[in-house]
């Protein structure tokens, strides 16, 4: 499980009922549909779902980088450090975006721009953040693409994306994120393209960064295993909304909505068996169906299609998300 670290006490990021929908000839997809949950200081915290469940939306709901139209943000407020992202002017957001929050993006080939360099990409923010000359921020491109493992960065840094790998184009965008220390780092599947030992170093160096500065975390991903090693707490997402949310203990010793279960239970596992003394790995328990579409959901319980415990009234009534101990929350109606 993840150790204990210093997580802080003040909450730097707060989403009130966020709401992120799109309008489409087939109807309103409702994306991120009332995602309310906060970060504190230095923390890290766990996002997890399955793929369109409105995970890196709300993500990019929070830059204010989802096109507005066809998408519309609303909601209660995205609160950073006190003040309503929702109600900045563009030049305020900009201030802010890669500067105090900054994003690795899943798809880094979509994110690099392919016409320019590595080495000014990076040096463009440091120096439109952190004010500093074209030579100082070049230096300080080259040192990060080499903390992220990036072999002859003083070369890679005057090299087009085209000319890189796709762990090194992930890597180069992960430098690009943390070259100006932010406060809060929100990361789409930070290391899906890297091998196993490129995943330990970036980690490595987003909890270096995290201690050293007390850079808050949101990590997005599929890896439960890594929100276990790395993560404080635990947001399970299920169609647009949050069905489930507690410490990293409680949700990986005490699961208590169908589809975290679900989730959990599709970890692969290896069991010893007692006579022979053979590990055999067990089999995989799958959650039955997909997804719905968001424009189509099922009423009542959005999960109700797929749930082993359904009940007659999970067609009928939506359930809310409720508190059952402390810090614990599941929108479920057998809670």
């Amino acid at each position: 499980m993840a150790p204990d670290s210093a997580v802080g006490t003040n909450t730097i990021l707060e989403l009130k009922d966020l709401h992120t929908h799109f309008h489409t000839p087939e109807g309103v997809v409702r994306a991120v549909d009332g995602v309310t949950y906060s970060l504190k200081s230095g923390e890290t915290l766990g996002v997890v779902g399955e793929s369109g469940c409105g995970k890196s939306v709300t993500a990019l709901s929070i830059l204010n980088l989802v096109p507005q139209p066809p998408g519309r943000i609303f909601g209660d407020g995205i609160l950073f450090e006190g003040r309503d992202l929702t109600k900045l002017e563009p030049k305020e957001m900009r201030a802010i975006r890669g500067n105090n929050i900054a994003m690795i993006f899943q798809e880094p080939m979509t994110s690099l721009n392919p016409v320019f360099t590595i080495g000014f990409q990076i040096s463009e923010a440091v120096m439109l953040h952190q004010g500093l000359k074209k030579k100082e921020a070049m230096d300080r491109a080259a040192e990060m693409l080499d903390l992220v493992g990036i072999p002859l960065p003083r070369q890679r840094v005057r090299e087009y994306p085209h000319q890189l790998s796709g762990g090194m184009r992930q890597r180069a965008m992960i430098a690009m994120a943390l070259s100006c220390n932010p406060k809060i780092l929100l990361a789409d599947e930070p290391t899906t393209a890297l091998d196993v030992t490129i995943q330990a170093q970036i980690l490595d160096l987003m909890m270096k960064l995290k201690e050293e500065f007390g850079t808050a975390i949101v990590l997005i991903t599929h890896d439960l295993g890594l929100v276990a090693e790395t993560c404080e707490r635990v947001v399970v997402m299920y169609a647009g909304k949050v069905v489930e949310e507690a410490p990293i203990k409680e949700i990986f010793g005490n699961p208590l909505h169908p589809y975290t279960q679900g989730l959990l239970g599709s970890v692969p596992t290896l069991e010893k068996d007692r006579s022979t003394g053979r590990v055999d790995r067990v089999r995989l328990q799958e959650i039955p169906g997909i997804v719905p579409s968001l424009n189509l959901l099922p009423s009542g319980c959005s999960f109700n299609p797929r749930c082993k415990d359904v009940m007659d009234k999970c067609h009928e009534q939506e359930p809310e998300l409720k508190e059952v101990s402390p810090g614990h929350f599941v929108r479920c109606l057998l809670h």
